[in-house]
């Protein structure tokens, strides 16, 4: 009976094993970039997007380019 119970634990440790060792060959074909790369596009990013909530970088921004902008609806919200 024991050995019938420590085949079965050796069973569940294999399956863990082989479960973790199949999740590791997928992470292995994530694509990947050099963090100088990323950061490089990041702050490139950052410097040609516009953010209508810093305008002291980049000056007011019109109504029409605000996304956050009040809408043409007198608020917000409508209550039905």
């Amino acid at each position: 009976m024991n050995v019938k119970k420590s085949q079965h634990i050796s069973e569940a440790k294999l399956k863990r094993l082989l479960d973790y060792n199949q999740r590791l060959r997928e992470q292995l074909d994530v694509p990947r970039i050099p963090v100088s790369e990323a950061s490089a596009s990041l702050i490139e990013y950052c410097k040609t997007t516009r953010d209508p909530l810093v305008p002291s970088v980049w000056g007011h921004v019109d109504g029409k380019d605000d996304p956050f902008a009040p809408t043409s609806g007198g608020g917000c919200c409508s209550v039905m």
